[in-house]
Order: structure tokens, then C-alpha cells, then sequence
């Protein structure tokens, strides 16, 4: 079948009425500067490629799970809408899903997007904006760049607004989606000339020429250009059209593995649409329990794979039609095992702004899964026991990077420990993987002389500096109380312009700046307790603890150690101390009787 071709205008009309998106499909993923892009290539006449559709017959139509293009999108989402298709001559877009919600939404919808340092989960961080053009910018009289990467220039001035911008002398705006009230000739000669009549008294003939000239350019583009060209396929083969579909995805934002992986996976969990299981189930990780954490699809497939005993390496040749047959009948397992998995080291204070290896989590995931346990629900021996052998490990395993890299052998050796050691006992098995990951990695896995001195150069606002200072304590609450990485001596008081008031001498200050962010001078505070040190010398506030805060915190109680001026060798003494408690906890806890269950 040969490729037609048809206008922008036309195109359109079809989206979400005759045109969607297959399961298949990931979501919209372009930012706002891509879709202007694409607006100002049209006006320049680049060609924008073909678009590749598939029509579905209607016999088929309810084989497969159908979602809307994105309209009305929030940048970030990754939740198309489904879509109800009955009775509708059935259209699925193969290629070009990205070109056409942009279009879609620079004509009849909107981009909401975050405003630069505002937080994401503050509503008034949000804007709801809409795209329009300055029919004033003449890009004949816009010097070309010397740059090669011209096309990040938008010179017939398309932009978002979140409310309609006010023209003036030296613009005159339009929203680009009113260019669609008037497909006949007579109807837009009459939209130019109230366009028009809005310039002031004092305009020139060449201002009103450009504006005039945009204004016919914009509505030739919509209406009556041809230039959306396609091809559509007819045959209801479903793995021929997910073979078209991989191949003509294989261009421009590249599909990532879980992409391909969910489009197989789509085409034979029949029951369920695995689009929206797995999507949902990775917000629920992310957003929906107690901590925020940041888990993607390819996290969920590969533990599909490990946690369904199969070979567990990323790889499509892994996802066989037997495998995915597999995956399926543990689906509901496995979701639960990866939730129970979140929720436990989320109780140990690692989340997403700490945990810096996702695949760290499916040996304790496989573990959990095997044996059929959620350790956050009873407070046994057995339980509150098992629960600090995870902790212990994961913590040393993420401070000693041993799953950095490559790690699907290091993931495949923790699996086949974690196998043998549960044939004869539901502990987790701390001594034995340490052992075999340290000979997988020819290092030692945990924290011990010979890695105790890489973890100790730590500093101050290092991702990890709250994984080795809670290992220090004996809390169990971290996943529910805020605990504050505190400096000891306050960073108001080692600070140079401070120093320097207080007449110490430079070689002086040079040497207690370099102390004052190492671990020896960090400590966890919960909030309150830090709002109370605020930034009182350590002098006066250590005064108000007792001994066993000391204790707890591993603070030197030599008091001639406490003057600012002694920071260097205070700081020295209690990095002996956290050295040796660190070491003490590399070894199998001895918790007593540990029944199991």
C-alpha cells in the first residue's frame, strides 16, 4: 500500500476520535521546547517524517487495550487515558505518537509545567499553559546563528502562556489553536482582518505585512498543506505488528528495555492489560507509601524474572512466551513481595534520596518472596532479628558500591546463596552472601579494614552519609521520624568568615575547615533535637546532655576535646570510635532465641 498524505487540520479532527494509541505505546515524553520545535519546523516547511498507522478490524477491536492521545498533559505524567472505542472506526498510531499529541496539544490543549524551583508537590508550583504566536517576529530580519544546532531557535516566536499574553507596539498575539475556527477562505479573510484591526494607529506597512504574512503562513500549514504523510497497515497479525512497531521505534527518543519488554508482555497477558498493572504498581511504590522512592518498569520486569526463578538477565531473549506465561501466574506474588521489600527499607530511614542501587533490593526481595514474608508485620525475635540482618547488609552492600556496574552476576550469586542457605533456615543469610558476594566481586562486600577507610572519606551531603551514620544507632523508627545529618561543631562556628573574626590564623583555619563535613563531625539528630542545638557552641550544648548521649553518639568524653580549636583531634579520636562500631556489626547479630515463627 502506498503512503498518503493528508493536512494538519485533518489529522486532528481524527485524534481521539478514529485515531489512538495501542498498549504498546509508551507515553508522551517530549518537554515543551520539543513540541515548539515542532511547531516553528512546520512554519520554516521542514519535513517532520512519515507516520506509520495500523487499522484494526472490528472484530478486533476488543482484543487489545486502546488509550486517548494526551490533550489537557502534565508534564511527567505517564498515565494515558483509556479509551472507549465502540462503534468508532478503529485506528492504532505506530510511529509518530509524539508528533501528534504535540500537535494535538498546540492546537486544542494545553502543557501544564513546573515553574524553576518550586517543589514538586506544591500546587502552586503548576501552570496551565497554552501555545501562542507573535505574528509581529520576522525571521528574515533574525540574524542566523553561527551555531549548527539552529533548530533550538524558534524564530516566528511561538510560546506557552499560562493566560493570554497583551500585545502591544511591538506584538501582536494569537493562540495558535484559533487558526481552526476558520477552514474556509472566507471566514479566515475575516479573522485576519479583526487580527489586523488590533494593531495600533501607529503601525507600519511593514508590520502589518508580517503580521498578515505569518497569519496566511499559519493557516496554509493547518489547512491546506498536505504535509502529515502515512502509511497505514491492514493486517491483523498481531506479533507482524509488533515486529512493525519495534522497528519503527527504533528512531529518535530511543525506546528503553522495559518499552519492548512491556510491549511483548502486552500482547500475552491477555487477561489484564499489563500497561496499566505495571504502571500503577510503580506509582504505588513511588508515591503511595509511607516514603517516596524511585522505582522504574525496568526494576519491575527484571524482578519479574528473578522472583519467577527464571534467568534473570535483562535481555528480550528472556522473554519468551513460556517465560511470560510464568510471570503472569506470579504476578500478584510478586507485587507483593517488591511492596513488602519498599515498605521494610523504608523503615529503615532509604528512600529515594538515598538508596543509590535499585538492584541492591532483589536479593531482599527474593528472599522475602521465597519465603512468603513481611517482616513489618509481627514484632518476634525471628522477625525483628531478620529485619536488622537486612538492614546491616543492605547498607554495607550500597556504602560498598557491590552492585555498581555490571551487577546481573553479582544479583545471580546473592539468588543462588539466598536458595541454599533458605533450604535449611529462614534467616536471612548475612554471613553466607558477605562471603560469596565479596568472592563474586574480589573485594570484600562488607564494611571492614580494608573498606572502612574508602567509606570513611564520606563527606558531608554524600547521598549515602545517612546509610553509614544510621548504622551507628540502634533507632528502629527512621522510616517514621525525621532524623537531621547534624554538625557536631555547628557550620556557623567552622566557618572562615568566623574564624577569621575570632583572630585564628589561617594555616590554622585551612586545617579545621577540612574537618568540619567529615563523618567524625556528623551526627543524626532527630528534628526537634537539632532545632534545639540550633547553632549553640558544642561547648555550651554538650554541657546539657547526658552520658548516655555521649554514648550514644560516640562523642569523645575527654571535655578538653570539645574546644573548637581541638576539632582536628576530636574529630580523629571519634572516627576511631565509629571505625570500631561499624567493624562490630559486620558479624551474624546475636539475637537469643530466634524461633522460627
Amino acid at each position: 500500500m502506498p503512503y498518503d498524505s493528508t493536512t494538519i487540520a485533518a489529522t486532528v479532527e481524527k485524534i481521539n476520535a478514529e485515531y489512538f494509541l495501542p498498549a504498546i505505546q509508551r507515553p508522551y515524553v517530549w518537554g515543551p521546547e520539543q513540541m515548539v520545535a515542532l511547531f516553528d519546523s512546520l512554519m520554516k516547511g521542514y519535513p517532520i517524517s512519515s507516520f506509520l498507522l495500523w487499522n484494526v478490524a472490528p472484530e478486533n477491536e476488543m482484543s487489545w487495550q486502546i488509550y486517548k492521545f494526551a490533550e489537557h498533559f502534565r508534564f511527567g505524567e505517564v498515565h494515558n487515558e483509556l479509551a472507549g472505542t465502540q462503534g468508532r472506526k478503529l485506528t492504532l498510531v505506530l510511529d509518530g505518537q509524539q508528533r501528534l499529541t504535540s500537535l494535538l496539544i498546540g492546537l486544542r490543549g494545553s502543557f501544564t509545567i513546573k515553574s524553576k524551583g518550586r517543589r514538586w508537590d506544591s500546587p502552586d508550583a503548576w501552570q496551565r499553559k497554552t501555545l501562542y504566536i507573535d505574528l509581529l517576529v520576522d525571521p528574515s530580519l533574525i540574524p542566523k546563528s553561527e551555531d549548527v544546532n539552529d533548530d533550538i531557535e524558534h524564530p516566528y516566536g511561538f510560546e506557552l502562556f499560562d493566560k493570554a499574553p497583551q500585545s502591544g507596539p511591538a506584538n501582536l498575539w494569537i493562540k495558535v489553536g484559533d487558526i481552526l475556527n476558520y477552514p474556509e477562505p472566507e471566514s479566515f479573510k475575516v479573522f485576519v482582518e479583526k487580527t489586523l484591526s488590533r494593531l495600533p494607529p501607529s503601525k507600519t506597512w511593514m508590520t502589518e505585512e508580517t503580521a498578515k504574512r505569518n497569519l496566511d503562513r499559519l493557516h496554509q500549514m493547518i489547512w491546506v498543506d498536505r504535509i502529515v504523510s502515512y502509511y497505514t497497515e491492514t493486517n491483523q497479525d498481531y506479533d507482524r505488528v509488533l515486529g512493525i512497531f519495534v522497528r519503527a521505534n527504533d528512531g529518535g527518543t530511543k525506546l528503553s528495555k522495559s518499552d519492548l519488554m512491556l510491549s511483548m508482555i502486552s500482547s500475552k497477558w491477555t487477561d489484564i492489560s499489563a500497561r496499566e498493572e505495571i504502571y500503577n504498581f510503580v506509582e504505588t511504590l513511588n508515591s503511595r507509601l509511607d516514603r517516596k522512592n524511585d522505582v522504574n518498569k525496568d526494576f519491575v520486569m527484571k524482578a519479574c524474572l528473578l522472583l519467577s526463578d527464571l534467568d534473570h538477565v535483562y535481555q528480550v531473549k528472556n522473554f519468551t512466551n513460556r517465560n511470560l506465561e510464568i510471570m503472569r501466574g506470579n504476578w500478584t506474588k510478586i507485587q507483593q513481595s517488591l511492596k513488602r521489600t519498599f515498605q521494610l527499607v523504608n523503615s529503615f530511614g532509604i528512600d529515594r534520596e538515598n538508596l543509590t542501587s535499585l538492584n541492591a533490593l532483589l536479593p531482599i526481595a527474593y528472599y522475602l518472596h521465597k519465603l512468603d514474608l513481611d517482616l513489618m508485620s509481627a514484632t518476634t525475635s525471628f522477625y525483628i532479628s531478620n529485619a536488622e540482618r537486612i538492614r546491616r547488609w543492605l547498607i554495607a552492600a550500597l556504602l560498598n558500591r557491590v552492585f555498581g556496574g555490571t551487577s546481573d552476576s553479582t544479583i545471580g550469586a546473592a539468588k543462588n546463596t539466598i536458595a541454599a542457605a533458605i533450604s535449611t533456615s529462614r534467616n536471612f543469610p548475612l554471613v553466607d552472601l558477605n562471603s560469596a558476594l565479596s568472592r563474586q566481586i574480589k573485594r570484600p562486600s562488607y564494611l571492614t579494614g580494608e573498606t572502612l577507610e574508602g567509606v570513611m572519606e564520606l563527606q558531608y551531603g554524600s547521598k549515602q552519609m545517612f546509610l553509614l551514620l544510621s548504622l551507628l544507632y540502634d533507632n528502629k523508627s527512621w522510616g517514621t521520624t525525621t532524623h537531621h545529618i547534624d554538625h557536631i561543631f555547628p557550620q556557623s562556628r567552622v566557618d572562615r568568615r568566623h574564624l577569621m573574626k575570632n583572630n585564628i590564623p589561617m594555616s590554622k583555619i585551612d586545617e579545621l575547615l577540612s574537618c568540619a563535613n567529615r563523618v567524625g563531625n556528623l551526627q543524626l539528630l532527630v528534628g526537634a533535637e537539632n532545632l534545639e542545638k540550633n547553632n549553640a557552641t558544642f561547648e555550651d550544648w554538650i554541657r546539657t546532655r547526658d552520658h548516655s548521649f555521649l554514648a550514644k553518639h560516640l562523642i569523645p568524653e575527654d571535655e578538653h576535646l570539645w574546644s573548637i580549636m581541638m576539632l582536628p583531634q576530636f574529630v580523629a579520636e571519634r572516627e576511631k570510635r565509629v571505625m570500631q562500631k561499624l567493624a562490630s556489626l559486620q558479624g551474624d547479630p546475636k539475637f537469643g532465641a530466634e524461633a522460627a515463627e
